[in-house]
């Protein structure tokens, strides 16, 4: 199971991501989105939230996004998280208008 939730700025996120965490998930399988890699990695390490790497998208797919546009290692970590094809598109669309994407996951599984 999982949560989505789409917000404007970082205030926003650390907001959301208290939100999620006061909810029952915790902040290690909660993961923010960004379109631009750099604003992502610093939104996650500013609100220390899980990042999705090997564990969550497994061996092939984490190696496979080396050669990746950003647009589709986007969408092969919102599958990895459980959202559908449809919903991921749908995700990385909105990445695309500036946005931001955080998911609150169960686990970090399937």
């Amino acid at each position: 199971m999982y949560k989505v939730e789409v917000v404007e700025n970082g205030v926003q996120a650390t907001n959301t991501i208290d939100m999620l965490n006061n909810q029952g998930y915790s902040k290690e399988h909660i993961y923010i989105f960004a379109h631009d890699k750099d604003r992502s990695e610093n939104l996650t390490d500013a609100t220390d939230t899980g990042s999705v790497g090997m564990k969550e998208q497994g061996l092939f797919d984490s190696v496979g996004n080396v050669f990746k546009k950003r647009g589709d290692e986007l969408r092969t970590k919102f599958e990895s998280l459980g959202l559908t094809t449809a919903e991921a598109e749908q995700y990385e669309e909105v990445l695309d208008h500036g946005k931001l994407v955080i998911v609150g996951s169960d686990s970090a599984e399937k």
